[in-house]
């Protein structure tokens, strides 16, 4: 069975954990509805993604 042979510092520890933090979605507000949207992703209520028709429309 596979035993550290020294102790992880708290240091190094921490600088390893250091990248499991939660990231924050990034929203911007949509240019033709004015409604948040999550940037590079369609456009769900619309259908449109960079300015072109992709699904279409639910109401």
């Amino acid at each position: 069975m596979a035993v550290p042979k020294k102790k992880t510092s708290k240091s190094k520890r921490n600088m390893r954990r250091a990248h499991d933090s939660l990231t924050v979605v990034n929203w911007v507000e949509d240019s033709n509805t004015g409604e948040p949207k999550r940037r590079h992703h369609i456009d769900l209520k619309t259908g449109m993604y960079k300015g072109k028709q992709v699904l279409a429309e639910q109401d």
